[in-house]
């Protein structure tokens, strides 16, 4: 079993910037892909961000045309420790954020960490 546990979320001023942080625990591979996704009320999720950790993609991220050149993901390997800092955040930004990790075993889910942007 993976454990993800999901941290930084908040209430933000339009511009602001956040950094979300996202735990795993457990039986973590070497090999996995993880993700940032989010949901607003009344909406679909939504695919944010990737980071995979393996292969010729190692380290490779893909983001939303939506949050593409705001925000960027990271990843901490030791700490099995998945970033997304936002940056100038928008009003449209406000969601539930979750992060998933996919490995051969299946994919896992956090319980989410929430994010407002208002003034």
């Amino acid at each position: 079993q993976v454990q993800l546990v999901e941290s930084g979320g908040g209430l933000v001023q339009p511009g602001g910037s956040l950094r979300l942080s996202c735990a795993a625990s457990g039986s973590v591979f070497s090999i996995y892909v993880m993700n940032w996704y989010r949901q607003a009320p009344g909406q679909q999720r939504e695919l944010v961000a990737s980071i995979n950790s393996y292969g010729s993609s190692y380290g490779s991220t893909d983001y939303a045309d939506s949050v593409k050149g705001r925000f960027t993901i990271s990843k901490d390997n030791a700490k099995n420790t998945v970033f997304l800092q936002m940056n100038s955040l928008k009003p449209e930004d406000t969601a539930v954020y979750l992060c998933s990790l996919r490995q051969r075993t299946g994919t896992y889910w956090g319980q989410g960490t929430k994010v407002t942007v208002s003034s």
